[in-house]
């Protein structure tokens, strides 16, 4: 895409004199900010924030766990924990994490344009946001709710005596900031590409968060609505989902998965185009099968949509229903399998540098791929029998979500470090978070398969003695986790101050975004770019 030169650190070099970081440091400058480099930053101290919120009530729920008999919270209060958890994890973190940040910065960028195509809706999108965490706060301080992240009927909408409406209407909030957000990358990509930049020059990242707007667009409507549906009944004792009142009590749950699974990919498409990009670079390959890549981009998209039923196999759907959805199911993994191969091969004799974000994408490759083969497992009818509601499901679950989407997050988060800061930070110590990230992490979860297989129910805060041993390994695991995350936190903050001053290319990366300086002038460029060559013409 562009030509190979190698933009070495510059220690003397000072900032740029139009940096966007440049003047406008009070809140005003900030919080009224329309420039997209700002707004990826008012996001990620959000998600920040919402994050490590959530992974203390993680850490909660592992502490209790530590024991059999239940003896650090009462069985109530172990509830409100794990569904804080999971609504905040879920809803304000894994779903707006890498578009709303890493995808906010980059993708004009990545395409040569000077701003998104809709700036104020994009400043916009984070006030939503914002609005919509502060309700699920004050769930917290109402007494929290217990229904879990999904608000099953009948529990949420008839018996459930905890804070529903408030956290539902803080999801129903915040799915206005992703329709925006979705809306912003596809005008975005259509409208203002550069000179040159065909479709198929493209970088994969904004293939991935062009694919992803799409389904932000077309699915997020439909959780709204059932967030609303279910709001509903809950205080006006409509018939809805009751079937004593004449309601289906299986609609809720087809609407909230034809929503939630195309979730599933919101979160895990972006990182695969950061896993794409960084894998490339440190390579110093050109991506395999680029084409392919693309085609699987978007077929993952598009199948999202039609496997929402094997989460009901044991619901009491129609049996023929759940043979079509285990189809549909095992299809949706040949995307998946094309874009890991074609990873691998992209590897394949290539001159791999094992920096920081190079190992985040390599134990993305080795997590997802775990994550990805058991979801097979649960996509076959007569295993999910079995594993359903168990531990195996918590397990696949986090596999895909954390050790996919957080790790993809964090291996582009130092990627584009220096481009976003100017900066660079402690080598040494970004390898010791990742690695113990990747070995916490399957410390861990890989103990919960096990757990699931003997039988072992999620959501209990009790369990027979003969499972404390793996509960033990694994509250240890989440221990190490804990200090890979917090590591980054430190070290990446220090850097802003101390690191190192970076130069406009230090990875010697192709794309437009490494065409300007670091951290980019307001407009991203001094004058336009031009594009030449196809994608990752590393050779």
């Amino acid at each position: 895409m562009t030509k190979d030169i190698a933009l070495d650190r510059r220690p003397d070099e000072g900032q740029p004199p139009d940096s966007y970081l440049q003047g406008g440091w009070g809140l005003r400058g900030w919080l009224l900010s329309v420039d997209h480099k700002r707004i990826a930053w008012l996001y990620a101290l959000s998600i920040t924030g919402f994050f490590f919120l959530g992974g203390i009530a993680a850490l909660l729920i592992r502490l209790e766990l530590l024991t059999p008999a239940g003896d650090m919270f009462s069985a109530e209060a172990y509830n409100r924990f794990f569904s804080l958890h999971g609504i905040i994890m879920v809803w304000f973190f894994l779903i707006p994490s890498i578009p709303a940040t890493l995808g906010n910065f980059l993708l004009p960028m990545m395409i040569g344009a000077r701003e998104m195509a809709f700036p104020k809706l994009n400043l916009l999108s984070w006030y939503i946001y914002t609005l919509g965490g502060l309700f699920t706060i004050a769930t917290v301080i109402a007494g929290g709710v217990d229904t879990g992240w999904t608000f099953y009927t009948p529990y949420s909408s008839l018996f459930s005596n905890s804070a529903v409406i408030a956290a539902a209407a803080g999801v129903f909030v915040v799915g206005f900031s992703s329709i925006l957000t979705g809306l912003n990358f596809i005008v975005t990509t259509h409208t203002m590409r550069v000179r040159g930049m065909s479709w198929f020059r493209l970088p994969l990242f904004v293939w991935a968060n062009y694919a992803t707007g799409l389904v932000m667009v077309l699915a997020t409507p439909i959780l709204t609505v059932t967030l609303l549906l279910l709001a509903v009944e809950r205080t006006l004792g409509l018939g809805i989902f009751d079937p004593s009142m004449g309601g289906d009590p299986l609609l809720f749950q087809h609407l909230f998965w034809f929503y939630s699974h195309p979730a599933v990919y919101i979160m895990i498409l972006p990182a695969m185009g950061v896993v794409s990009e960084i894998i490339a670079c440190f390579s110093r390959n050109p991506i395999f099968g680029y084409f392919g890549m693309v085609v699987s981009i978007m077929a993952i998209s598009l199948f999202g949509f039609l496997v929402w039923g094997h989460h009901m196999f044991v619901s009491g759907q129609s049996l023929y229903a759940g043979i079509l959805f285990s189809f549909f199911s095992f299809l949706v993994a040949i995307p998946s399998a094309i874009k890991t191969l074609n990873w691998t091969a992209t590897l394949f004799r290539g001159r791999i540098r094992f920096t920081a974000p190079m190992i985040y994408a390599l134990s993305f490759l080795g997590l997802f791929t775990i994550g990805g083969l058991t979801g097979i497992f649960l996509a076959a009818l007569a295993l999910d029998v079995h594993l359903h509601d168990t531990y195996f499901v918590t397990a696949h679950f986090h596999y895909i979500m954390v050790g996919g989407a957080v790790t993809a997050y964090l291996g582009g988060l130092h990627f584009w470090w220096p481009k976003l800061t100017g900066r660079m930070y402690s080598e040494v110590w970004s390898k010791v978070a990742a690695l113990a990230l990747f070995i916490g992490f399957n410390l861990t979860f890989y103990p919960q398969f096990l757990l699931g297989y003997g039988g072992m129910p999620r959501r209990y805060h009790e369990y027979p003695d003969a499972f404390q041993l793996l509960n033990i390994l694994s509250t240890t695991g989440s221990g190490i986790l804990a200090i890979g995350y917090l590591l980054p936190l430190i070290y990446l903050a220090g850097s802003l101050w101390r690191g190192q001053r970076a130069g406009p290319n230090p990875w010697a990366a192709k794309g437009l975004e490494w065409q300007t300086s670091s951290p980019p002038p307001v407009h991203n460029f001094q004058r336009p770019p031009e594009v030449e060559d196809k994608p990752y013409a590393y050779r």
